[in-house]
């Protein structure tokens, strides 16, 4: 029997984008305007240089007005797509397209004991315990530090970070370091892990997160990691910020024109630096303050989704933002919010998607909150895929077989595709007299109780003794010269 279709077309996932190719050429050509017209400050020699070199002539010191072609030829070089390997040097994280991989954020100044549920300042304990969950979490792609550890000497907390990630897991890393040097030593600790800045290159396992003033103005260790990491052929995620109401207009497209503007200056500089260089840009922006509390709020609705299609617009790789909370604590408002902002990240294709567990506007993380992200990631994960209809799915041989009077609880069929379906793990969707013989748990208190299981129960894999103390023996190194500084 024949069996000839056309144009039987199949939705592989969900469909969604927040602006048009019309809208995006237009933000596209507003931040060209203000790159030729209004120019920005560059507080780093070298990158002042570069620019001198290619053409641009400075004003006002520092002050610099890029042409749209050098814009464009750094389109022509930096590549489209970047992939980030475990320890091992597999390529688990292939950043392209509209694909999306998840991790929580780094830094935050308190955390909530999922023991106790105080809040309080973090150890580095924390961070290593951050680790391990992470680590056994099965949607968790990449890790970042997640807190700032206060129980060690601040001006090389950022290498005991490095330290905690490089030992305590084998997923790709996210790092963020307050200096230069910094960013110089985390580098070295995954060189030695690697076994040497080529094998790291070839197979790079860390990413640097650069945190740049504003769209219009680039300090000058923002400038110096980008050119570093440039140098070395290693990922940056540089992320130029504007604070609606505050450092850029209030709109939405004038406030996003700002990040762009400084995502593109980013661009250009990498390729001045070494064509090819990997460069990913901000895939969440239009930030703006809210102007009743004067806060600015990491999970509101009115910017999602406008970042992530102008860099799809690009085709460049994007460092994106979900799984937040402006609440204080792990209640339904933190649920909601983790949920609706991980959906439309997801839904507009970002890449790497980082502040899983973050509450309180970013101030504050909860390792229970984290394993609530990881379940509505596997939530998501079956919603977005695509739907199989096929003989085999639509199964309209069995259901004239067991026709309007059976039954298919003990069907080779239901046996055969029943685990397709999505089965929780921190959920609760039994029923009440069930639910209440297990102790009546709320969400939250059962998301605790996973961490302390995987604290209890998980291992990460080891980092040799040798290399252990290698990356050591640079921590040791960088706090020796602040003792002598």
């Amino acid at each position: 029997m024949a069996n000839i279709r056309t144009n039987d077309r199949t939705f592989l996932s969900a469909q969604f984008r927040r602006l048009s190719d019309e809208q995006c050429q237009k933000i596209h050509w507003a931040s060209l305007e203000v790159l030729e017209r209004t120019g920005v400050r560059l507080y780093d020699q070298e990158a002042i240089d570069l620019l001198k070199k290619a053409g641009v002539c400075a004003s006002d010191g520092n002050r610099m007005r890029i042409p749209s072609g050098l814009v464009e030829k750094a389109f022509t070089t930096v590549p489209k797509r970047v992939t980030l390997c475990d320890r091992h040097g597999n390529r688990v994280m292939p950043v392209e397209g509209h694909r999306s991989f998840f991790g929580p954020g780094s830094d935050c100044l308190h955390i909530i004991d999922h023991r106790t549920g105080e809040r309080r300042q973090p150890v580095l304990q924390d961070v290593v315990d951050g680790m391990i969950v992470a680590d056994a979490l099965p949607h968790v792609d990449f890790v970042m530090s997640m807190v700032l550890p206060m129980d060690v000497p601040p001006a090389v907390a950022d290498r005991y970070q490095m330290e905690a990630m490089l030992n305590h897991t084998t997923k790709p890393i996210v790092f963020v370091t307050t200096e230069f040097s910094g960013c110089v030593d985390a580098v070295e600790m995954a060189e030695a892990v690697a076994g040497g800045p080529d094998a790291l290159r070839l197979n790079p396992f860390v990413a640097c997160y650069i945190n740049v003033t504003t769209g219009l103005r680039h300090n000058q260790e923002a400038l110096q990691k980008l050119l570093y990491l440039a140098d070395k052929g290693l990922p940056a995620l540089y992320i130029p910020v504007g604070l609606g109401g505050a450092t850029a207009p209030i709109t939405l497209a004038g406030c996003q024109v700002i990040w762009n503007v400084g995502a593109l200056v980013g661009l250009v500089l990498s390729q001045l630096k070494r064509e090819g260089a990997p460069y990913i840009m901000a895939g969440w922006g239009a930030s703006a303050l809210d102007m009743r509390t004067m806060v600015q709020p990491y999970a509101g609705p009115d910017r999602r989704g406008i970042a992530e299609t102008l860099a799809h617009f690009y085709g460049l790789p994007m460092f994106a933002l979900g799984g937040c909370s402006d609440s204080k604590c792990v209640d339904q408002q933190a649920g909601i919010e983790a949920a609706l902002t991980l959906i439309t990240t997801a839904l507009s294709g970002g890449n790497i998607v980082h502040d899983l567990g973050y509450l309180e506007s970013g101030l504050c993380y909860s390792l229970a909150q984290l394993a609530i992200c990881d379940e509505i990631l596997g939530w998501l994960e079956h919603f977005i895929r695509g739907v199989e209809v096929n003989d085999e799915t639509l199964a309209l041989d069995l259901i004239d077989e067991i026709g309007p009077d059976g039954q298919y609880l003990d069907s080779d069929h239901t046996l055969a595709h029943f685990r397709e379906r999505w089965y929780p793990t921190i959920i609760e969707r039994d029923n009440y007299d069930n639910w209440l013989a297990k102790g009546g748990k709320t969400l939250g208190q059962r998301a605790a109780e996973r961490v302390e299981a995987i604290l209890s129960e998980h291992r990460p894999e080891p980092l040799p003794k040798d290399v252990a103390q290698a990356v050591h023996a640079i921590v040791e190194r960088a706090e020796a010269q602040q003792d002598q500084g």
